[in-house]
């Protein structure tokens, strides 16, 4: 995907999200360190144009939650930020790419040590397959077919390059 196919994806992923939400101000958008992150502040931004009012977003690190330390090593903790109180709203988590499911699976955990949502939906950019965990994504901007070995790679244009989503072999 280029960045004129991410952009009409994140524009039609902020008006189906729009539709669904747009009686409630309680949604919060929390990124999952690294990929949600970017795709959360671009989602809150359209929202808040769509829903006419500032749609909060925040940032989850799920390191320290996640089952598969052992094969993949802790990486960098990344900050948390969560500028608002999660408990009673309805907590939308955002992902650039869901495969798996484990990094979903480690989000809610750590998001429970914040509070009790109401209610907590996904959103992906980009949904591959292959779940290992009884997870489904409730916004999904691109289903991408892929083999096991393949990877999917979203760049968000940071230091001036472009955004785009890669498949490597």
């Amino acid at each position: 995907m280029d960045s004129v196919r991410i952009a009409e994806e994140l524009d039609r992923l902020a008006k189906e999200i729009a539709i669904f939400h747009s009686s409630a101000d309680s949604v919060v958008l929390v990124g999952i360190q690294r990929g949600g992150v970017p795709l959360a502040n671009r989602l809150a931004e359209k929202l808040s144009e769509l829903l006419g009012h500032l749609v909060a977003v925040g940032s989850l690190d799920v390191s320290l939650h996640r089952d598969d330390l052992t094969g993949r090593g802790i990486r960098e903790l990344l900050p948390t930020n969560l500028p608002f109180d999660v408990s009673g709203r309805t907590v939308l988590l955002v992902d650039d790419v869901l495969f798996t499911g484990r990094t979903v699976r480690a989000a809610m955990d750590t998001l429970n040590d914040y509070g009790r949502p109401s209610r907590i939906q996904l959103a992906v950019l980009i949904d591959r397959g292959h779940r290992e965990l009884p997870i489904t994504a409730d916004f999904v901007g691109n289903q991408m077919t892929t083999t096991l070995k393949q990877k999917v790679r979203v760049e968000w244009g940071g230091d001036g390059g472009e955004e785009r989503v890669v498949l490597e072999e």
